[in-house]
Protein backbone atom coordinates (compact mmCIF):
# COMPACT_ATOMS: atom_id res chain seq x y z
CA UNK A 1 0.00 0.00 0.00
CA UNK A 2 1.34 3.47 -0.61
CA UNK A 3 2.17 5.58 1.88
CA UNK A 4 -0.25 8.64 2.72
CA UNK A 5 1.98 12.09 1.00
CA UNK A 6 -0.46 14.25 3.99
CA UNK A 7 2.34 13.07 6.20
CA UNK A 8 5.06 14.20 6.63
CA UNK A 9 8.29 11.97 5.39
CA UNK A 10 9.23 11.72 9.08
CA UNK A 11 5.89 10.67 10.88
CA UNK A 12 5.47 6.83 10.33
CA UNK A 13 1.75 6.06 10.32
CA UNK A 14 0.52 4.21 13.16
CA UNK A 15 -1.67 1.76 11.81
CA UNK A 16 -0.48 -0.39 9.07
CA UNK A 17 -1.70 -3.22 6.32
CA UNK A 18 -1.07 -7.05 6.93
CA UNK A 19 2.12 -7.05 4.95
CA UNK A 20 3.45 -4.04 6.48
CA UNK A 21 2.75 -5.55 9.69
CA UNK A 22 4.54 -8.62 8.80
CA UNK A 23 7.69 -6.83 7.75
CA UNK A 24 7.39 -4.98 10.82
CA UNK A 25 7.83 -8.24 12.73
CA UNK A 26 10.29 -9.39 10.35
CA UNK A 27 7.88 -12.51 9.47
CA UNK A 28 6.09 -13.37 6.36
CA UNK A 29 2.76 -12.17 5.70
CA UNK A 30 1.60 -16.19 6.30
CA UNK A 31 3.31 -16.68 9.97
CA UNK A 32 1.91 -13.10 11.15
CA UNK A 33 -1.63 -14.41 10.01
CA UNK A 34 -0.33 -17.97 12.68
CA UNK A 35 1.23 -16.01 15.26
CA UNK A 36 -2.38 -13.53 14.88
CA UNK A 37 -4.44 -16.88 15.50
CA UNK A 38 -2.30 -18.21 18.20
CA UNK A 39 -3.05 -14.92 20.08
CA UNK A 40 1.02 -14.01 19.95
CA UNK A 41 0.14 -10.79 17.86
CA UNK A 42 -2.79 -8.56 18.47
CA UNK A 43 -6.06 -8.93 16.43
CA UNK A 44 -6.36 -5.99 13.89
CA UNK A 45 -8.47 -2.81 14.46
CA UNK A 46 -11.42 -2.04 12.18
CA UNK A 47 -11.77 0.98 10.00
CA UNK A 48 -15.25 0.96 8.56
CA UNK A 49 -17.03 -2.33 7.80
CA UNK A 50 -14.44 -4.15 6.39
CA UNK A 51 -10.49 -2.49 6.32
CA UNK A 52 -8.04 -3.88 8.61
CA UNK A 53 -4.82 -2.66 10.43
CA UNK A 54 -2.57 -3.18 12.62
CA UNK A 55 -1.91 -0.65 15.38
CA UNK A 56 1.78 -0.47 15.82
CA UNK A 57 2.03 -0.06 19.44
CA UNK A 58 0.24 -3.05 20.01
CA UNK A 59 2.59 -5.12 18.03
CA UNK A 60 5.35 -3.40 19.81
CA UNK A 61 3.92 -4.87 23.03
CA UNK A 62 3.51 -8.07 21.55
CA UNK A 63 7.05 -8.08 20.45
CA UNK A 64 7.83 -7.05 23.88
CA UNK A 65 6.10 -10.61 25.15
CA UNK A 66 7.87 -12.75 22.65
CA UNK A 67 9.66 -15.67 24.32
CA UNK A 68 13.76 -15.32 24.36
CA UNK A 69 15.92 -17.49 23.17
CA UNK A 70 17.29 -19.58 25.99
CA UNK A 71 14.75 -17.66 28.16
CA UNK A 72 11.27 -16.43 28.55
CA UNK A 73 10.37 -12.85 27.76
CA UNK A 74 9.64 -10.47 30.66
CA UNK A 75 6.64 -7.91 30.46
CA UNK A 76 8.07 -4.17 30.87
CA UNK A 77 6.68 -3.06 33.54
CA UNK A 78 8.56 -0.02 34.33
CA UNK A 79 5.80 2.03 34.98
CA UNK A 80 3.95 0.01 37.09
CA UNK A 81 4.42 2.08 40.14
CA UNK A 82 3.36 5.47 38.34
CA UNK A 83 -0.02 6.24 39.37
CA UNK A 84 -2.56 7.33 37.10
CA UNK A 85 -4.23 10.49 37.24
Amino acid sequence: MARQTALPPTLAPRLIGREAAAAYCSVSPALFDDLVRRRMMPSPRLIGERRKAWDVRALDAAIDCLPVEGGEAVADDTWSDVDAA
